[in-house]
């Protein structure tokens, strides 16, 4: 799975296999105070789905971000507002006045999972916010003692997933039809290997390749890192309810600093630096469990919605036709069970 990549420094770039049909089962919408981004700027970045110009993208994922909580009401369910947004959103995309793109097709939203068995009342909340729509939570529980590195807008403990009270809330997920996204960095990693142990029966999506830091005390120890995050990836390959999502690696705290340079490296040049991330995740979890992703408008500080896409396709250059299908679409839907009421 493999090809040759080139120095290309622009991204004025020819899309790469334009009839290969994506779905797209990570990125966010928000309107914060200094950041913007919404549907029609979602939109922007794919492009003309239908015709010259963009990647063949055909539907959407949104996953939880902290946009549009409800201002009043108990506390544990103001997070139900950003399902209703949502839901909102994908009315307005269903439609068909937005173009042939299905954004937001699922829906992965935020509940505390700490509150234990009581998290049931918002699961029920944001399942019926949805309109059928709603797949999933993420609790993120990305956490380090380096004050360099961002920990995740939850403010988790260091080891959340391994927490009796997380762990009873997350025991609520599977009787209400809803699979798990985990978010962490990569010395977290032992931690969702005994939560995917202990759960064998809830999906678990791993996202971002499994997050291995690379700033801070984690700069100039690439090799190192990798190594450690590798044996992560490869034991949680091993539990057949984990998928990963393939991508992520575009955002500053994973250190490639592609952001940094003017102009932005071209897809086949950061296809090199990201290739064995992606060829180690599918080697770990197959064709089958994993699913490539945008993260934007994240991954947007390192390259373009069209770049990020070539950059993935570059890496399968030598995969079949079927395994592209599972990768870029199928397994995405299997695991959103989209077009499934």
């Amino acid at each position: 799975m493999s090809d040759t990549p080139n120095e290309a420094t622009t991204e004025h770039e020819d899309i790469l296999e334009p009839d290969l049909p994506i779905c797209d089962p990570h990125h966010h919408l928000w309107h914060f105070p200094t950041s913007r981004y919404l549907l029609e700027d979602l939109l922007a970045d794919i492009g003309p789905g239908d015709g010259p110009g963009g990647h063949k993208v055909e539907s959407t994922v949104f996953v939880e971000c902290t946009a549009f909580y409800r201002l009043r009401g108990p506390e544990p369910m103001k997070v139900v507002g950003e399902t209703e947004f949502v839901a909102g959103v994908a009315a307005m995309s269903d439609s068909g006045h937005y173009g042939p793109v299905r954004a937001c097709e699922g829906i992965v939203g935020r509940a505390d999972l700490c509150l234990g068995e009581a998290v049931d009342e918002v699961l029920k909340a944001h399942i019926v916010a949805a309109g059928g729509r709603f797949r999933g939570i993420r609790h993120a529980g990305g956490w380090d003692a380096s004050g360099a590195i961002r920990n995740s807008h939850t403010d988790p403990p260091e080891h959340l997933y391994l927490e009796p009270e997380f762990r009873a809330g997350f025991a609520r997920l599977a009787p209400n039809g809803l699979t798990f996204e985990a978010w962490q960095y990569h010395p977290q990693l032992p931690d969702v290997l005994d939560l995917a142990r202990a759960f064998p029966g809830t999906p678990i999506m791993l996202n971002h390749v499994g997050g291995p830091l690379g700033i801070g005390p984690y700069a100039g120890r690439r090799d190192e890192v990798f190594t450690t995050w590798r044996e992560g990836i490869r034991n949680l390959g091993a539990c057949p309810n984990v998928w990963v999502k393939l991508g992520g690696l575009g955002m500053a705290v994973y250190g490639f600093e592609f952001h940094r340079r003017e102009p932005r490296p071209g897809s086949a040049k950061i296809a090199e630096a990201w290739r064995p991330y992606i060829e180690t995740c599918i080697e770990a979890f197959g064709t089958d469990r994993g699913v490539f992703e945008s993260n934007f408008p994240v991954d947007k500080v390192s390259c373009s919605y069209n770049t990020l896409w070539n950059v993935f396709k570059h890496i399968t250059s030598g995969a079949s036709a079927e395994e592209k299908a599972r990768l870029y679409r199928d397994n995405a839907r299997a695991f959103y069970r989209l077009g499934v009421s």
